[in-house]
């Protein structure tokens, strides 16, 4: 049986569950995304954009799914205990794939401003869900759209601007009300829908953490609408453990002159698969684009961007970084696609990565494709290790070998982290990954992370 045989059957015979749960505005597309799927099925590794993380074994174990909306029974102030939190942001979370509401964040949004529950905004979700992120075109996405229930909706009118840090924790835990056992395996299937009107401006935070010690399975939909002038800056830090496999699609659609900044950081995972569409349809947009990642073990992590330029005077820039340790994979392939007719575009793509050891595997595909002939774009790829020069100096002044090769990892992951906009997070994220090469990270209970 093909992995994808088990979720076309749980549709078909969950339906009415399934939409009994969920929003209208969610159940409109629900058919049409199950159709998707079913023509589509998983993609193999002979599919360009999936070649480097098997979608059939990931999800090929039969995970449960929290159809029913079980009540999951978490303090999220008592679970959630990191670093992360020291900054001054209004805190909501997400627990699985469910806003939580049982409490109010500290901190008065500006009016206008809605932080919720895609259920309870339905006017917003009808007009933006589900039109960027095009389920005929890839089936995790038609897979999400199918299975999910509910969301997290993020609205910011015209000209208002959300001075406090937004953060987003989403919290996996396994264990429902009053159950008899816990389950073993869970499936997520999470949703965001970030709308900014003309002019609007938002800094959001998404940090992913585990509350139980089991197998979890995270897809993740995040849609994004960026008006004309408006600026969004989207950080997603992941510090989840080895059991977990997470598979994130996110869909930024930019107005003319709009700003954002798309930071993507793992400092522990199991399988973590990231892939970005980000398109310009209007002049003058600009985006920065970061990804940093520290793996080891077994770990793997595959990051995928596509970013279009549809129009004329259009900037992107993009940096990721991967240090990988033992037998930890990693991956990235980007793509800049300039259409017919977007000249004056600027592009930079660099992908920069450290194999510490001689297991450790790297896999890096920069490409350019280019229909328009007034343009300045470049890409560049380096794999690499530890400059000897530099340890054996270092060592002759008495470092020793570790502290050297810690210093030298961390200050090659800095260079990414230096560029993210929100200074608080920056500093944070300087702690964290010495904590993360340290092996600090590891040895926590709960979420594993930072007790």
């Amino acid at each position: 049986m093909q992995s994808e045989q088990q979720y076309i059957e749980l549709y078909e015979q969950a339906r009415e569950l399934i939409c009994s749960h969920a929003p209208e505005a969610m159940n409109a597309v629900r058919d049409e995304a199950f159709e998707d799927f079913r023509r589509q099925g998983f993609p193999s590794k002979k599919v360009e954009r999936y070649k480097y993380t098997d979608m059939q074994k990931l999800f090929a174990p039969d995970y449960g799914v929290n159809l029913n909306r079980l009540q999951i029974p978490v303090d999220p102030y008592e679970t959630f205990r990191c670093d992360v939190p020291n900054l001054s942001t209004s805190l909501y979370f997400v627990i699985n794939d469910s806003f939580y509401k049982d409490d109010k964040p500290k901190g008065h949004l500006p009016e206008g401003v809605i932080i919720g529950s895609l259920r309870d905004n339905p006017e917003i979700v009808a007009k933006y869900y589900a039109k960027v992120a095009k389920t005929g075109e890839d089936a995790v996405t038609a897979l999400n759209t199918m299975l999910a229930q509910d969301g997290l909706l993020v609205y910011v009118p015209k000209n208002v601007k959300v001075d406090r840090a937004i953060q987003i924790i989403n919290i996996l835990k396994a264990t429902p009300k009053n159950a008899q056992r816990v389950v073993p395996d869970l499936m997520v299937n999470r949703r965001v829908l970030i709308v900014l009107e003309e002019s609007a401006e938002i800094k959001m935070l998404f940090c992913d953490h585990t509350a139980d010690d089991r197998n979890f399975l995270a897809t993740q939909v995040i849609e994004a609408y960026v008006g004309e002038n408006a600026s969004l800056d989207l950080y997603c830090l992941e510090e989840t453990h080895y059991k977990n496999v997470r598979v994130s699609n996110v869909y930024i659609d930019q107005q003319a002159n709009s700003r954002v900044n798309h930071n993507v950081i793992t400092l522990h995972n199991g399988v973590t698969r990231n892939k970005l569409d980000l398109s310009f349809s209007g002049e003058g947009a600009e985006c920065q684009c970061y990804g940093c990642v520290i793996a080891d073990k077994q770990q793997h992590v595959d990051n995928n961007t596509l970013i279009t330029h549809k129009v004329p005077h259009c900037t992107s820039n993009e940096l990721y970084k991967y240090v990988l340790d033992d037998q930890s994979t990693g991956a990235f392939a980007g793509r800049v696609l300039v259409e017919h007719g977007a000249q004056k575009t600027s592009s930079q793509m660099t992908n920069q990565n450290l194999t510490a050891t001689k297991e450790a595997r790297m896999y890096t595909q920069p490409m350019l494709e280019i229909y328009a002939d007034d343009v300045k774009c470049a890409h560049g790829s380096t794999v690499g290790q530890l400059n000897d020069a530099a340890l054996f100096y270092m060592r002759q002044r008495g470092i020793s070998l570790e502290e050297a090769k810690l210093l030298l990892q961390n200050a090659f992951i800095n260079e990414v982290i230096d560029h993210m906009a929100l200074e608080p997070l920056r500093d944070r994220l300087h702690y964290l990954v010495e904590k993360r090469f340290r092996g600090e990270l590891n040895k926590c209970a709960g979420c594993r992370l930072c007790k």
